[in-house]
This record gives structure tokens, sequence and C-alpha cells, in this order.
């Protein structure tokens, strides 16, 4: 109990008198329980206190990960990320929406083979009755557009392209975007990060107009990362063969919490056998989240390959399934 509660304990007692013993104990455990539960009734995190946390977040993730089959408690994860059992427990629960014990449960093979087999027929069946190439994230509705040969000859060339850094829930981000949308979407864990990914935009259109705009870039990120769920739109321009647009835009037919294998993906597309095609195309999408090929994973459950780190991709299914849970806890009639 904090001392601001005992003292307020004790200012009761003080006026009522000394109460029975079962009273007592009452008031007690109702002091206990504002003391812990008040942290979870605060705001959200910013972004920037999100992207800050993050690597906080990301070795708790990546400890829980190496040591999933032993399922190390709250005591264990603090010291490993050298935290106080608290602490951890305030910044991971208002970061992921449920605590540790619970993120490492959502992220076992078992409840992901789960995920796995309710999401099998979705993407098939989206693409059979046309849905088009939008995705739904949260409130956010996401389209795309390819880029034109002729835009692809000219590298560019009059094409203003604005780009930035800002924060996100899964650290920071280099964002790139044309006056049709958004181009790139990279996560840069350094400066090497952040050189490389500007590189990569410069090399992919070596004659456009290339400006910083990290204030322009923040406004992005909150678009794409809003603090509580709004309605908007994003536009996506993809720059691809024709099957790896393909399988990108079979992706933004997926929904947050939804898992599926690289054959699914390829069966989706009309080429069932082309599973390691798929997962080639996946590593070359360069708009990370937007393009959700963080769902995608091995048959056996494990996660893994990523272009942005597997413990990443990790923390965006947690975030995603704890999202889930908490929609679906909301929606639930009271007992």
């Amino acid at each position: 109990m904090c001392n601001r509660c005992r003292a307020a304990q004790g200012a009761r007692a003080a006026r009522s008198g000394a109460p029975n013993h079962h009273v007592r104990k009452n008031r007690i455990a109702a002091a206990h329980r504002v003391c812990h539960t008040a942290p979870v009734q605060q705001e959200d995190f910013t972004l920037e206190e999100n992207a800050r946390h993050y690597a906080t977040v990301a070795r708790a993730i990546a400890y829980l990960r190496a040591h999933a089959a032993r399922q190390p408690g709250l005591e264990e994860l603090a010291a490993a990320v050298h935290l106080s059992p608290q602490h951890l427990q305030r910044v991971f629960s208002r970061w992921a929406g449920i605590s540790p014990k619970r993120f490492l449960q959502v992220l076992t093979k078992d409840s992901a083979l789960q995920r796995l087999r309710a999401s099998a027929s979705v993407l098939q069946t989206a693409c059979e009755v046309g849905l088009g190439s939008t995705s739904r994230l949260h409130e956010l509705i996401v389209s795309s557009e390819a880029v034109t040969p002729g835009e692809l000859k000219a590298g560019g060339r009059g094409l203003a392209i604005g780009w930035g850094y800002g924060p996100t829930p899964f650290g920071t981000a280099f964002a790139a975007w044309t006056p049709r949308g958004v181009c790139q979407l990279d996560f840069v864990d350094d400066a090497v990060g952040r050189a490389e990914a500007a590189a990569a935009l410069a090399a992919r259109w070596p004659q456009a107009v290339l400006a910083r705009d990290d204030a322009q870039a923040n406004e992005w990120l909150a678009r794409v990362f809003p603090a509580t769920p709004t309605r908007g739109t994003v536009h996506l321009v993809l720059r691809g063969t024709n099957f790896q647009i393909q399988v990108w835009q079979a992706m933004l037919r997926t929904r947050p919490g939804e898992l599926l294998s690289y054959a699914e993906v390829a069966g989706a597309v009309g080429a069932p056998r082309a599973a390691r095609a798929v997962g080639s195309a996946l590593g070359a999408n360069t708009i990370a989240w937007l393009i959700p090929c963080h769902r995608v994973i091995r048959d056996s459950g494990e996660i893994s390959n990523y272009r942005w780190g597997p413990d990443r991709k990790a923390a965006m299914l947690g975030w995603e399934a704890a999202r889930g849970t908490a929609a679906g806890a909301e929606a639930a009639p009271a007992a």
C-alpha cells in the first residue's frame, strides 16, 4: 500500500473510531487495489513514450521467447531487463494492453497454431469474393496502387518525395511519401539503420527530388498509429514485380489478429506451389506494418523471418492480439 492510501485509511479510522476486524480487512484490501490499479487507468502512452519504452519491451519479449519453455515469472523477467517487477509490469501492460504473462501465452506455438487454423480460409474467401486491395487496420482504411512501368523507367523524375523519422509503438520509424501516398516505412534502431533506409529510398527513386520533413513524418505516423482508434485512410504506392505486388495486396485483405502460413498466402494468390516465392516477396516489402507481412508464420507456429527482426514481429503479433482481446472483452455482455 502506498503512503497516500495508508494515510487516507488512517484518517478514516480516526474519524469513525476503530473498525471491527472485517471492516478493517475490507478497507485494507480496497486501498491495496487502488494502489495497484491506478496506473492502468491512466491515459495511454504518447507515440514518443511508446517508442522510448519499446526498447525495454523488446528486451523483455526477446527474453520471454528465448525462455518460453519454462515460462519465466515476472521477477525473473524484470531482473533480465534491469527493472523492478512493479515498473516492468506497469510499462509492459500499458504498452501491450496485457501483462507479460498473458503476452507470452498469445505467442506460444499452441496459440499460434489455433489462430492459424481459425484464419485458414479467411484470406482465400476474401480473394474469391473480390474484396479489393484494401485493409481495415482497426479504424484505418488502407488502399494501394502500383507504380506504372513509365514511372519505374523514369526513376521518379519530376516526383517530389518527402521523408523523415518519427516515433511508433515499435521504435523509431523512417517514413517516405509521394503526393499519392506512403511509399516506404522502415523501422530503424540506430544510426546505421537510419542511413540504410535513406539510402534505399534514394536508390529506388534516383531521379526524384527528396526532401526531409520530420514534422510531416510525425503526422503520417500519428495517422498510422493513433493513440485511440480513429477513422481515417492511408494510401500506399507500391513498387515491385507483379507477383510481389499481388502478394502484398493479398496481405492487405487480412485483419489484425489473423495468422497465415506461407502456403496459405501462395494458394490465395493462385500459386499454391510458390510458398518459397511468397516468402521472398514478403521479405522484399518496404512498407512495414501497413502491409502486414508480420501476420505470416511457419506451419509449425514458429515466429521467424521478418525484415525488421523476429522479436519485433512477435511484438506486433502480441500487440494486435492484445487489442483484439480487449475489444472482445468490451463487446462481451456483462455476466
